[in-house]
């Protein structure tokens, strides 16, 4: 199911200047954004401007948890374990909002297999 985009959200973000990305002309799947989970806090600011539906936000994995630092142990337990997973990365199209959108600089775009 396609989620509604935050139009006002998906606007700031594509107009942000250090916005990355191929302004959503790539190849799905030839990039594919990347979570740091120790700085992610579950925001959903990447589920409300991907126009791909490439995110979620969910309660994290106990092994991604266990993977943590302890800083980022903290941080998840005060968000509620909550953490942006991508299980439709392989739609993405390298527009960079997600990037310019997450307030904790959490994702960043890397090339696809």
């Amino acid at each position: 199911m396609k989620l509604p985009l935050n139009t006002e959200k998906a606007r700031r973000a594509a107009a942000h200047p250090k916005r990355p990305g191929m302004n959503c002309r790539a190849a799905p799947g030839e990039w594919v954004p990347v979570v740091d989970r120790n700085r992610c806090e579950g925001k959903r600011d990447c589920v409300e401007v991907c126009p791909e539906n490439v995110f979620e936000v969910r309660r994290i994995d106990d092994a991604d948890f266990d993977a943590l630092s302890l800083l980022g142990k903290v941080k998840s337990v005060v968000h509620g374990r909550l953490t942006a997973y991508t299980p439709h990365a392989d739609g993405c199209r390298a527009c960079g909002l997600c990037v310019v959108a997450c307030p904790e600089d959490a994702i960043t775009l890397v090339r696809g297999a």
